[in-house]
């Protein structure tokens, strides 16, 4: 009988598990058996790495082998485990020594040549190696640059199954890949491209500064598209922990840029209107993914034509929004992703959406409310800074003469605006005005009791929740910061309380 280990990783999530990879050869009738609650894929990796050994010069063991994937009691799913399956076959077979393949970590997907191919997940899979102690990992050349993000491991690359033999037979040696300098990412659009909205432009401003929800609702052509595609620009560049957050998101996802191993600017999604439920907040039928709001995290997420999006589909989202996580529950497991993302929401004032206004619009009033009313109120009610974008007047497009500020103008004053948040919070955990708990907003940082008349007088009418007197204060905090105050006074109070009462449409 003979035996042999080594190690691979599974992902659950954006978190992975190591995987130990046992392999045993045995008398008996040739066939392999696989166990450890593989998926379809991880079964048919058995035919794929027979046809890579044997295409890469060696033979396949004729005799029973069995493959065992612990810990077993949690689900395989993937390419990911083809070329640690294939080595402990061969180390099994003495064809490699066994104690050089033992506390290996192999990551990657074999073709029938031989070749390796690159699979998903591999920084979150390099990440939970790194944690569990081990300090060298295989992986195919197009991940190399990708798992060579994490600190302390020692990154071998290789093209296919011949390459890894020949190095851990010692014949030819394969050196850590050190990871070259990128490109720096073409810069996104510009604020000074839109024209006009003064009130819209002011808006994204203060939803950057604060990290704040935002409607922006009104006819079309009014600009709401270019402003929001232009928020992620006013954000600041991730730091270091929060751009290996993104990029394990975005590898899993399959959505990686070719030659951007790290994602370092904050991500940009825009899902159409027909999205499912399960593109938007994740899921699949296989292996769970994540969704557009997952893709976003610590971003923006922006969903054109709100009201066109099933309102089942917009409501799920209320939940992940507070929590900055989503948890989906399969019956063969969970699987958790952060969420931390800015929604930014656009509708038309009415289903025929003219574009000359309350003129020539078409539509009953019933209509209006049953089109403004897909977007629910306890949605409604978490989003922080609504805005009715006018018409673009003609003075406005062919005679202004003024140059509206640029996206590093504007960017400038949120970093500023961010930073004095920081200084105040500092030592709480937290960063962002959006983050503040209620209850410790109001404890800690409440504004003077003059200053909160208005947005009491709303509360006790009911035109204002409890929420929505919370999300006025942290607004108005915001607002103070841009302004370089030490406190809100009634003027920020105000202001964020128009914001949050202006109607859906015009």
């Amino acid at each position: 009988m003979s035996l042999a280990r080594t190690w691979s990783v599974g992902l659950v999530g954006v978190q992975g598990a190591v995987v130990e990879v046992e392999v045993d050869l045995a008398a008996g009738v040739p066939t392999v058996v696989l166990v450890g609650l593989p998926d379809a894929v991880v079964r048919q990796s058995v035919d794929r790495v027979r046809a890579a050994v044997v295409n890469s010069g060696h033979e396949f063991p004729l005799r029973r082998v069995t493959i065992g994937l612990s810990p077993a009691a949690m689900p395989k799913q993937g390419s990911g485990f083809d070329l640690a399956l294939a080595v402990a076959v061969l180390a099994a077979a003495r064809v490699l020594p066994a104690a050089r393949v033992g506390d290996l970590v192999l990551l990657g997907e074999l073709g029938l040549d031989g070749s390796l191919r690159a699979v998903r997940g591999v920084l979150p899979a390099v990440l939970a190696a790194a944690a569990a102690g081990h300090r060298q990992v295989v992986v195919p050349l197009d991940n190399a640059d990708e798992a060579a993000l994490v600190q302390g491991v020692d990154v071998l690359a290789a093209g296919s199954l011949g390459e890894v033999v020949a190095h851990l037979a010692g014949r030819t040696p394969l050196s850590p890949h050190e990871r070259g300098a990128t490109d720096p990412a073409p810069p996104g659009p510009d604020l000074a491209d839109v024209v006009g909205q003064a009130a819209g432009r002011r808006a994204v401003e203060i939803a950057a500064a604060g990290g704040h929800h935002l409607l922006l609702s009104g006819p079309p052509g009014a600009g709401k598209t270019m402003l929001a595609e232009r928020l992620p620009g006013l954000l600041p560049p991730l730091d270091e922990r929060a751009a290996l957050e993104v990029t394990a998101i975005a590898s899993i996802a399959g959505t990686l840029p070719p030659g951007a191993p790290l994602v370092t600017r904050p991500p940009f999604e825009a899902p159409h209107h027909s999205a499912t439920m399960a593109a938007l907040v994740g899921g699949g039928s296989g292996q769970i993914r994540p969704g557009a709001l997952s893709r976003a995290h610590l971003g923006v997420l922006f969903m054109d034509e709100a009201p066109e999006f099933a309102r089942t589909v917009l409501d799920t989202m209320r939940q992940p929004l507070e929590r900055g996580q989503v948890t989906i529950h399969r019956a063969n497991g969970s699987a958790t992703f952060p969420c931390r993302t800015q929604l930014v929401l656009a509708a038309n004032p009415c289903p025929c959406a003219s574009a000359a206004g309350d003129t020539a619009c078409t539509c009953s009033p019933l209509e209006r409310r049953r089109y403004q009313s897909r977007l629910s109120g306890p949605l409604l009610d978490r989003i922080d800074l609504r805005v009715t974008l006018p018409p673009v007047t003609r003075a406005a497009w062919l005679d202004g003469t003024g140059s509206p500020e640029s996206t590093a103008a504007v960017a400038e004053r949120v970093l500023r605006a961010r930073a004095a948040a920081a200084e105040r919070m500092a030592g709480t955990g937290l960063s962002l005005n959006s983050e503040v708990p209620g209850r410790l907003l109001r404890e800690r940082w409440e504004p003077a009791r003059g200053s909160l008349a208005l947005a009491e007088r709303a509360l006790e009418r009911g035109s204002l929740s409890v929420r929505g007197f919370d999300r006025v204060l942290r607004v108005a905090w915001t607002l103070a910061d841009l302004a370089g105050l030490v406190v809100p006074g009634p003027d920020q109070v105000a202001e964020a309380l128009g914001m949050r009462l202006q109607r859906v449409a015009a």
